[in-house]
């Protein structure tokens, strides 16, 4: 988690799409600005889903789930979720739980890791395979 904790925002992002494309989702890059509040459109099925990706020092609060709210209009999104190498301030939990946006944390994003590289025999840890990618290719 030490690397993932010095990344910048962009490359947590880049992990994510990994992450989250290894599980079946399509995933979409929106753009560095103008993204109405969502870093990454997921399809799978009949599900949209806008994810709010946030990599920080400290632990994230209200405006992350109210961007994600927004963005779900924007993108005709069904499911939301924000995703972080943190942890979430009461405050947060409450607006998510009342607004049916899902959160996950620090230690769901391990399990994710985790998960990738104990299925991914063949390949590189994902960790190794980012640190090498250009991240500005994936916009």
């Amino acid at each position: 988690m030490e690397e993932i904790d010095s990344m910048s925002g962009i490359q947590f992002e880049t992990v994510l799409s990994h992450l989250l494309r290894s599980e079946g989702y399509d995933v979409k890059r929106t753009p560095k600005s103008g993204d109405y509040g969502a870093d990454l459109v997921l399809r799978k099925g009949s599900d949209v889903i806008v994810v709010q990706a946030k990599r920080s020092s400290n632990n994230i609060g209200i405006s992350a789930v109210n961007e994600i709210v927004g963005a779900s209009g924007y993108y005709k999104a069904n499911k939301r979720w924000v995703i972080t190498n943190q942890f979430y301030t009461n405050a947060a939990i409450v607006q998510a739980h009342k607004n049916k946006v899902k959160l996950l944390d620090r230690d769901d994003l391990i399990l994710m890791l985790r998960h990738y590289n104990k299925n991914s025999i063949k390949r590189k840890p994902i960790l190794k395979d980012i640190s090498k990618e250009k991240t500005n290719l994936w916009r």
